[in-house]
């Protein structure tokens, strides 16, 4: 069960100018929140302008939040909460634009965090703000100190872009959300009811129905005269079940959904089938064959793909990874480049809010530096244009593209929003299979791998560590050249390195897939998406999984008589 809590923990985590005297900002909305924000913006920057060293921006942020997080087991609930929060985010630049408290390895000198008051009481509120902009001026101010006798005693960097760009002050004002009443009984009993399907079979060990729903206002005020006020709801279910194979490897299978309405989720009814799919795949993959190392052709459906994409090629092309001495800097040398084949285009557009008919998790209005969202042609028929910018700019790259992104309590980084890959050398799906066949054969190998479904993965971007990354598969099938039926296998991973791994595609199907997730990384977790084709690639390296030497459960679940025969009526199949 502590992988099911910490499931739980992961949606419970889950959005160079001083100013002028007199100059006229653009108002985005008349709130309270938004007056005693910049009432004690402008109080403090007054007050600071006269220390040494002095701020020259300034920026609050309130992400107030109210959750109800609810989880069923077995046909009860383990936990129905609700809650309510308001966390602020202080950040504060002094010296300049070209050389601020920021630089390098002090970049976490940039913002402080703190709880603000839930009710609109101006005096508790100032305070707060007082008390967190003191903490993050003095953090800021000693920072910069340290950064400056860094940058004199240090070797030239290859980079000597500014610490900060400057942008234009953007205001907005979302309405607010219509009311949406939720009836918690409902939803739990229709979590009871969803999680009691998965004591009918002896060979789903830990399981679980999870429900988030979340609605979230966000306050953002700069001294550069930005304000905004955003606002989304979302709802998520996720499915999780976990069994064991007699040779102790660990299997789970996950489902997820999700909208910013609930009743675009899936009924109770469609949530049971979904749970009985993933008994299904639990206990085909228990008696699958474990497979071995390998190197050859490979087919990755459109979701698998979408994670291959988000992991190897993303990562690396977001802003930061292309600036410092830590970096791997795999693409930064690159622009201008065929990074993948000629017949592939690469974007990514937060502003995208659904690709038929499926809402996208990475999609966004203004990022959390209050800088607008941009699509971002990132690869043009496989030739390498731009980066995912935050404000950190980078040579030759200045400004941002609205992807400066993080979780409360962050510094935000270049992070991606909806990756979206295309093609123009694409078959029918249907036809892949034979493709694969076909490409098997000739390079005189029994069989190809498909892999049907993707958990997630990881990536490695630090020079300090091989230039690698590890994407975790689900369901694999041997697809075997002699005419045998295909094969279902476990225990293996993809490996690689992304200079030789994205050269290697060589035809893609039609249709688009979707793969929404949470993406963790130095800013911290936010909501993403991916979007592909399937893909055919002429060669794919794989690796053995590591495994618990821990046998499964010896004593049969309660309701079963012994390890074959169910007890009656309590289902088994």
């Amino acid at each position: 069960m502590r992988r099911l809590l910490l499931f739980l923990l992961l949606l419970v985590a889950l959005p160079a100018v001083n100013v002028v005297s007199g100059e006229t900002r653009p108002k985005a909305a008349h709130d309270p929140v938004v007056t005693l924000l910049h009432s004690e913006l402008d109080r403090a920057m007054t007050a600071l302008s006269k220390s040494d060293p002095a701020p020259y921006f300034l920026s609050y942020s309130v992400s107030d939040k109210a959750q109800t997080v609810m989880m069923a087991s077995g046909g009860a609930m383990l936990t129905s909460v609700s809650g309510r929060r308001r966390m602020l985010d202080v950040s504060i630049r002094v010296g300049s634009a070209a050389l601020d408290n920021t630089h390098d390895e002090n970049r976490a000198s940039g913002l402080s965090s703190g709880t603000l008051p839930l009710a609109d009481d101006a005096d508790a509120i100032r305070r707060t703000l007082w008390l967190t902009t003191d903490a993050e001026y003095k953090k800021a101010a000693q920072a910069y100190l340290k950064a400056k006798t860094q940058t004199a005693v240090r070797a030239k960097a290859e980079d000597d872009s500014p610490d900060f760009s400057v942008q234009k002050p953007s205001a907005h004002a979302d309405a607010p959300l219509a009311p949406q009443k939720t009836d918690l009984k409902a939803q739990e009993a229709k979590l009871r009811a969803v999680s009691a399907e998965f004591l009918k079979h002896r060979d789903v060990y830990t399981a679980a129905a999870i429900l988030l729903t979340q609605e979230s206002t966000r306050y953002f005020v700069s001294s550069e005269g930005s304000e905004l006020v955003t606002r989304q709801r979302l709802y998520r279910v996720m499915l999780l079940a976990e069994t064991r194979a007699d040779d102790g490897m660990e299997l789970m299978s996950v489902e997820t959904f999700q909208s910013s309405s609930l009743d675009k989720l899936p009924t109770e009814a469609q949530l049971i089938a979904s749970a009985q799919k993933l008994v299904g795949d639990l206990r085909q993959l228990r008696t699958a064959t474990v497979a071995e190392p390998y190197d050859g052709p490979a087919l990755l459906s459109g979701r698998a793909a979408a994670v291959f994409f988000h992991e190897v090629l993303g990562h690396r092309l977001e802003g930061q990874r292309q600036r410092g001495e830590e970096e791997g800097q795999t693409f930064t040398k690159k622009i201008g480049k065929p990074v993948l084949p000629d017949f592939m285009d690469v974007v990514d557009d937060p502003l995208t809010a659904q690709l038929g008919g499926m809402e996208l998790s990475g999609s966004y209005q203004f990022d959390e530096e209050g800088v607008p969202a941009h699509r971002v042609e990132l690869i043009q028929k496989g030739i390498l244009e731009n980066f995912l910018m935050s404000r950190m700019p980078v040579k030759n790259f200045a400004e941002s593209n609205g992807h400066g992104r993080g979780e409360e309590g962050r510094m935000p980084a270049g992070r991606q929003g909806n990756l979206i890959v295309t093609s123009a050398n694409k078959v029918p799906d249907a036809d892949l299979r034979a493709r694969l066949i076909e490409e098997a054969k000739k390079q005189d190998r029994p069989y190809g791998l498909y892999f049907e479904d993707i958990q997630g993965g990881f990536t490695l971007t630090t020079r300090s560590l091989p230039q690698s990354f590890q994407v975790l598969p689900v369901k694999v099938w041997r697809v075997y050249t002699d005419g045998r039926p295909d094969e279902l296998v476990r225990g293996i991973d993809i490996v690689g390195t992304p200079l030789t791994s994205l050269t290697r595609i060589v035809v893609t199907g039609t249709q688009q897939s979707v793969f929404n997730g949470v993406c963790g990384a130095e800013s911290g977790q936010v909501p993403v998406s991916a979007v592909s084709p399937a893909i055919l690639m002429s060669s794919l390296e794989v690796q053995k999984r590591a495994k618990s030497k821990e046998r499964p459960p010896i004593l049969p679940p309660p309701g079963f008589a012994d390890e074959k025969t169910p007890k009656t009526g309590g289902g088994g199949q």
